[in-house]
C-alpha cells in the first residue's frame, strides 16, 4: 500500500473513531428503551472495531440489527468490520445500505469513499466526497477535504487537489497530510519557495517525517544547495525507511 493509500485509510479511521464514545453506568437503572439499547450496542461494537476485535463487534451489531434492521449506523459499522476482514462485497453492500437508509450521513459517506479509494476506484470516491464536503455542519469536513484532495491527485487533477487541500488547511492549519501534499504539488509545479514554506510547516507539526516527507526534503535541500539539510534527511531516510520506495528513488539519483 502506498503512503497515499495509508494516508486516506488513516483519515477514514480517525474520522470513524472520533465518533466512538464508550460509557458505563453503575447501580440500578430502568430497563433501557429499544433505541437506547441499540445505541449502546453500536457504541460497544465501535469500541471493539477500534480494538480490532471483529467477532465481538459483529456479535454486538447482530444484537443491534435484531432491535432495528433498518438502522444506518448499524450498517455503517458492519461495513467497517467487513472492510477490515477483507469481505469487500459485503462491505460495499453495507455502505450502500447505510446511505440508502440515511443519505444525509456524512461519516458513512466519507468512510465509503475511503473504501472506494482503497479499491482504486478514485472517480467514484471523489464523487462521494464532493457530496460530503457540501455538508457545512459535518465535524469531519476538514478531513473530507483532505480525502478529496488525495482522490484528485490519483485522478491527475493537481489544480483540483490543491483546491481541496487549501480548503482543508483553512479549517485545520496543522493537518500534516494536506501540508505535505501541498508541498509536493508546489514542488512539482516548480514553485520552490511555497513548496519549502509548506514543507517547513509540515516538519513543525510531525514528530517523525514519513519517507515521502524526507524524500521531498532531500530534493528541496538539493534545489537550494543546502548540503547540511540534505545530509540530515538522507541519514534519516536511510535509517528509518531502508525498504521504502522513496529510498530506492534516492539511490537511483546516485547512479552515474
Amino acid at each position: 500500500m502506498t503512503d497515499t493509500l495509508r494516508s486516506l485509510a488513516l483519515v477514514a479511521l480517525l474520522a470513524f473513531l472520533a465518533g466512538c464514545v464508550t460509557t458505563t453506568e453503575g447501580g440500578f437503572t430502568e430497563e433501557a428503551s429499544p433505541k437506547k439499547a441499540l445505541e449502546q450496542r453500536v457504541e460497544l461494537a465501535r469500541q471493539y472495531i477500534g480494538e480490532g476485535n471483529w467477532e465481538a463487534a459483529k456479535r454486538n451489531l447482530k444484537l443491534a440489527y435484531d432491535i432495528d434492521p433498518n438502522n444506518a449506523y448499524v450498517y455503517e459499522a458492519f461495513a467497517l468490520v467487513y472492510q477490515s476482514t477483507g469481505e469487500y462485497e459485503l462491505a460495499e453492500e453495507s455502505f450502500k445500505k447505510a446511505l440508502n437508509l440515511d443519505p444525509n450521513f456524512p461519516r458513512a459517506r466519507n468512510n465509503y469513499a475511503a473504501f472506494l479509494f482503497s479499491q482504486q476506484r478514485y472517480k467514484e470516491a471523489a464523487k462521494q466526497l464532493e457530496l460530503v464536503v457540501k455538508d457545512t455542519l459535518y465535524s469531519g469536513r476538514p478531513l473530507a477535504f483532505v480525502n478529496l484532495g488525495l482522490c484528485r491527485e490519483q485522478l491527475f487533477d493537481p489544480e483540483g487537489a490543491e483546491e481541496a487541500f487549501v480548503r482543508a488547511l483553512a479549517m485545520d492549519r496543522t493537518n500534516s497530510i494536506a501540508l505535505l501534499e501541498m508541498a509536493q504539488l508546489r514542488f512539482d509545479a516548480g514553485d520552490y519557495p511555497n513548496a519549502r514554506k509548506y514543507y517547513n510547516t509540515y516538519r513543525s507539526v510531525v514528530r517523525q517525517q514519513s519517507a515521502r516527507g524526507l524524500w521531498l526534503g532531500i530534493r528541496l535541500a538539493r534545489e537550494s544547495g543546502n548540503a547540511n539539510d540534505e545530509s540530515s534527511y538522507v541519514l534519516a531516510l536511510t535509517n528509518l525507511y531502508p525498504d521504502s520506495t522513496e529510498f530506492e528513488a534516492y539511490k537511483r539519483t546516485l547512479t552515474p
